[in-house]
């Protein structure tokens, strides 16, 4: 990790009653314990991350003292402070475990505080994991990588969810683009996130729907990000509704339709921000999951669902307008799925995201993705700040 990398991990809070030093002391443990930074790596001399962050200089040697102590660091007379080789371990999974346990106490207390009782917490939290699980699963088992070469060695990373609208993107860009090399993943919205917080990606495509507040991605940006300057810019959104077969046998008009006993269901798999949509709409309509038949069949992808129901397994099913043109099939359009690219804003402030932005706006990149069945460029190219 570079030194203005390391330095843009650390994030003082001046109003927070607890010491400076302690602050600096336990982000730089998590730096460690998170292997973000490792064995023989260069911290900043005292003198320069005192003047990058503002605080005293006195205040950052307390606190390399004390990662010294810990045997986290070593300091060597003409060698600055580096990552301690012989550190130790069993410290540093004490230290990785308290952090943690930490960090759950507190939002247990604050959930605590504001009415809901300890099942309820449990349950939450094992929904929770096991929607982030199935998140890393599914993008650990499909990787998709695009190698796009240019003539020099300047790079621009994207990473993140996979969507029609980003490869046109990326298409355009190399069509347009003859010195920038663009390196390209698909590893899901969360893990594009977690790339942009450990400075492995420079834009993330993300489309994450908040549970608690309905919204998306943002309050996700503020959880794994918080503190650092970022600019999201939405690239679609995508219309979501129920798919049936052509002519719409079963006469299906809305959600309140799924509880009829001779219409049969096929879900997406818990996680997902199609499924995480159903489930918040359900709760707000006053549905019962229990009355709706085929409720936990689950398929992982739009594709799959539509194909449920073209091969006649299941009537209806929730998803994208482009499945339903895809299988052939009917389509009731319900909601807008909003898709977003997130960047530091330095990233977007570099001359390398020039072209990519100007390809945003422009209108043969909106006219490509209008033509998609279901896509909406109403606010393609929309900027907005998050903090």
């Amino acid at each position: 990790m570079t030194m203005d990398a390391f330095i843009k991990k650390i994030y003082i809070n001046f109003r927070s009653s607890k010491p400076i030093y302690r602050q600096l002391v336990e982000q730089i443990q998590k730096l460690v314990i998170t292997e973000q930074i490792e064995q023989g790596d260069h911290l900043p001399s005292i003198r320069h991350l005192g003047n990058k962050l503002n605080i005293s200089p006195n205040t950052v040697a307390r606190a390399y003292l004390e990662l010294e102590r810990e045997q986290i660091v070593v300091t060597k007379r003409g060698g600055g402070t580096i990552v301690s080789a012989s550190r130790d371990e069993q410290l540093l999974r004490e230290i990785r475990a308290k952090h943690l346990q930490s960090n759950v106490s507190k939002d247990i207390v604050r959930m605590l505080g504001q009415g809901y009782k300890l099942d309820e917490l449990e349950a939450a939290y094992l929904l929770g994991i096991n929607r982030w699980k199935e998140e890393f699963e599914s993008a650990s088992t499909t990787p998709s990588i695009t190698n796009i070469e240019g003539d020099s060695g300047e790079t621009l990373r994207i990473t993140g969810s996979h969507d029609i609208a980003l490869n046109i993107l990326i298409t355009l860009f190399k069509q347009y683009s003859s010195n920038i090399k663009v390196e390209a993943s698909h590893v899901g919205s969360l893990r594009g996130l977690i790339a942009l917080e450990e400075d492995t990606a420079d834009i993330a495509g993300i489309h994450l729907l908040d549970e608690e507040t309905g919204e998306y991605n943002i309050p996700f940006i503020k959880r794994i990000l918080p503190g650092q300057k970022m600019v999201v810019i939405n690239l679609v959104y995508r219309k979501q509704g129920l798919l049936f077969a052509p002519g719409n046998p079963k006469n299906i008009g809305g959600l309140g339709d799924l509880a009829k006993s001779d219409i049969r269901f096929v879900n997406r798999q818990k996680g997902s921000s199609t499924r995480v949509l159903l489930d918040l709409e359900l709760k707000r309509t006053g549905i019962d999951e229990r009355d709706i038949c085929g409720f936990d069949i689950e398929m992982d992808n739009h594709l799959a669902v539509g194909l449920a129901i073209a091969q006649g397994r299941a009537d209806t099913g929730l998803g994208i307008a482009a499945a339903a043109h895809s299988c052939g099939l009917g389509f009731l359009p319900l909601f807008k799925e909003r898709y977003d690219i997130v960047m530091p804003a330095k990233t977007f402030d570099s001359k390398k995201t020039d072209l990519l932005m100007s390809i945003i706006s422009g209108s043969e990149f909106k006219k490509i993705v209008s033509e998609v069945e279901g896509y909406d460029t109403s606010k393609t190219g929309s900027v907005m700040e998050v903090s």
